[in-house]
């Protein structure tokens, strides 16, 4: 029979292997220095952001991430660590952390996974400071928009000329 610390460990072990396979981006921070208000502060900032901060002790955590076979990443869990899961708004979730950490100097923020590869706390930085999806979104439509908008312009465009040409010509028959 297994002891209740061990199903813990194994059940926080599970937790994480199913975050990492649900999402394909997580952000590592270091709480250390940050009180318990403060810390349901963030989670609930997270929450409006669709992410998920977990903490977990730093073996199980190596543990668990073992299966992405990337040194990089497991050098950056030491100390009281914690992961950002961000389920769908990357941009959303890597500005709430910043947000957070610019006001709580407490937290920390280490670096991440993102789409196979290691990201460092200025590529989290660089991420928070984008515009949300929705605006990035309006802005490919303006994009593949503008074109158009050009093309039907200097048509109509042309197409006044022509015009105020005929009634020149007009104008000067009478």
């Amino acid at each position: 029979m297994k002891t209740l610390g061990i199903l813990f460990k194994e059940s926080s072990e599970a937790r994480i292997k199913k975050s990492l396979k649900e999402s394909n981006v997580f952000f590592i921070v270091r709480y250390s220095g940050l009180s318990g208000p403060d810390l349901n502060t963030l989670r609930q900032s997270l929450k409006g952001a669709k992410a998920e901060l977990f903490v977990i002790r730093n073996k199980i955590a190596r543990r668990a991430l073992k299966d992405l076979k990337n040194e990089d990443l497991l050098k950056l869990i030491e100390g009281p660590s914690g992961f950002v899961f961000a389920r769908e708004e990357l941009v959303g979730a890597s500005k709430a952390l910043y947000n957070f950490s610019k006001e709580h100097e407490s937290l920390k923020l280490e670096g991440g996974f993102l789409n196979g590869g290691v990201i460092n706390k200025k590529d989290i930085e660089t991420l928070a400071k984008l515009p949300s999806r929705e605006v990035l979104i309006a802005y490919a439509l303006m994009a593949m928009k503008s074109p158009i908008t050009g093309l039907v312009m200097a048509l109509k465009g042309n197409l006044k000329k022509l015009v105020y040409c005929l009634e020149q010509i007009k104008n000067k028959k009478q």
